[in-house]
């Protein structure tokens, strides 16, 4: 088993995606593109190594991206817009610091319509919702700057969908009397987070109680699932760790066999990160893989902000570090 991140190796490998236009699954995940692009670009940053892509056509593509009739970003060109790609776009902009070629005033105005009356966002013009989309509303206006454009009265009302969608064993669902799972625990821990109201929604009792339950879905080869009973796969890495550095509960994992777990999914010749050992690899996973080891403090990489999923150096920058705990970064790996 490989016990090392092959940094080199994924990086030619994220190099590579966007090369490959003329095999079928270019295509096929064209309604990810903007993400993927994202995905790839913050894994670069996290292996130190963001000058391997090309800064001025990752800002075409992202102003490719863009529809005007709704004022935001879609995954593709000639894509409608959706509040995961419009935050995508936002991401990749700022890593390059690039942000003022994007009409922020029209974006702001796409995010705010895209509010229900529940106090839910809904991920675009067709109303589907989703906390996962509430929590790319509330990040992208944060790194905008305008959480000032919204008003108070919305405000609270999101506050209070994302209360309800608290469970009894400690999770968060993706809707009210949703199942609990990992991915929205973290989405709604982050949410609240930038919203400085972790406090206000959840007691002590209940952030040890949810810190309980991630805790929970370590299984004994060290993967983290996203429910009970469900197989471990490589990007819980992030979406548990995530919330388990908010609430400063990231020694509840054990570290050594998640690491261990991590670098088993590594593929060792063309590089990147799968779901799990001998799958194949995909862009998704190699930022979730690379994003948990950071947060575990593993040697050589960059710090990750867990509540932006940025590097954490440009979120302090931009004056909007919250509260969060990595593990400390390690001289060596220890596995």
């Amino acid at each position: 088993m490989t016990t090392s991140l092959l940094t080199d190796l994924h990086v030619d490998y994220i190099q590579r995606l966007g090369k490959s236009k003329d095999d079928l699954a270019y295509h096929l995940t064209a309604h990810l593109r903007l993400n993927a692009i994202y995905w790839g670009f913050t894994a670069l940053h996290i292996m130190g190594r963001s000058d391997a892509l090309d800064r001025d056509e990752l800002i075409e593509f992202v102003l490719s991206c863009w529809d005007d009739e709704a004022g935001a970003l879609g995954a593709h060109p000639d894509h409608d817009a959706h509040i995961h790609s419009t935050l995508s776009g936002i991401q990749i902009l700022l890593e390059v610091d690039a942000l003022e070629r994007l009409d922020v005033d029209r974006v702001v105005k796409f995010i705010l319509s895209l509010q229900q009356p529940s106090g839910v966002f809904a991920g675009d013009q067709f109303g589907e919702i989703d906390t996962r989309f509430t929590y790319c509303a509330i990040n992208a206006l944060s790194l905008l700057g305008r959480m000032g454009d919204w008003p108070e009265e919305g405000r609270q009302r999101c506050i209070n969908y994302i209360r309800q969608c608290h469970n009894y064993d400690g999770g968060f669902g993706a809707v009210i009397g949703a199942e609990s799972h990992a991915a929205q625990v973290c989405v709604c821990m982050a949410a609240l987070t930038i919203l400085d109201a972790v406090d206000e929604v959840l007691s002590p009792d209940d952030q040890e109680t949810v810190s309980f339950w991630l805790s929970e879905r370590q299984l004994p080869n060290g993967g983290l699932n996203g429910r009970p009973e469900k197989l471990e796969d490589v990007c819980y890495s992030y979406w548990v760790l995530s919330a388990l550095a908010i609430l400063n509960k990231l020694e509840w994992i054990d570290r050594d066999k998640l690491v261990s777990f991590i670098l088993s999914a590594q593929d060792t010749v063309k590089g990147g990160i799968a779901d799990r050992p001998d799958d194949e690899p995909d862009v998704f996973h190699t930022q979730f893989g690379v994003a948990g080891l950071s947060l575990l403090g593993y040697p050589g990489l960059v710090d990750l902000d867990p509540v932006y999923c940025m590097p954490a150096g440009l979120i302090e920058k931009l004056g909007l570090r919250r509260r969060w705990k990595a593990l400390p970064r390690q001289a060596r790996a220890s596995v």
